[in-house]
């Protein structure tokens, strides 16, 4: 299982990149980030989050269950990707500042990345509360 969890990782990693810089793929970009490369983007680092979180899981702590301060990481991994979403589709919800009815195009500005960005660490700081946070294995006699 911990396999699956470095393949998801890897696959993360990958299509947060696609997202990130499509020009590399040879698709033809527009000004601006669209809202399937930050899909793309939101959909890789959840990937990338929760292979790391399998492969802690299934390596580290297999024979052990989880205690409190693990599922605090783990649910605050899971909330820093919601609140990137949230932020980064403010507008296409219809709770930013920049309607979807002024133009047929959607606005991702400098606020908003600055918060997508710092949701994507909150939820990096919980895969590691996860990982570090887990009780010792029993001594053996």
């Amino acid at each position: 299982m911990s396999q699956i969890g470095i393949a998801l990782s890897a696959l993360g990693i990958v299509l947060a990149f696609m997202g990130l810089f499509p020009g590399i793929t040879g698709i033809n970009t527009g000004a601006g980030i669209g809202i399937f490369q930050f899909t793309a983007v939101l959909v890789g680092f959840g990937l990338l989050n929760l292979g790391g979180l399998l492969y802690v899981k299934f390596t580290i702590y297999a024979t052990r269950t989880t205690n409190l301060a693990q599922q605090v990481g783990l649910r605050l991994a899971l909330t820093g990707l919601v609140l990137s979403g949230m932020a980064g589709f403010a507008d296409v919800l219809g709770f930013g500042s920049h309607g979807i009815a002024q133009a047929n195009e959607t606005f991702f500005g400098g606020v908003q990345a600055l918060l997508v960005i710092a949701c994507f660490l909150i939820s990096a700081i919980g895969v590691m509360i996860y990982a570090v946070s887990g009780s010792s294995p029993p001594e053996e006699a």
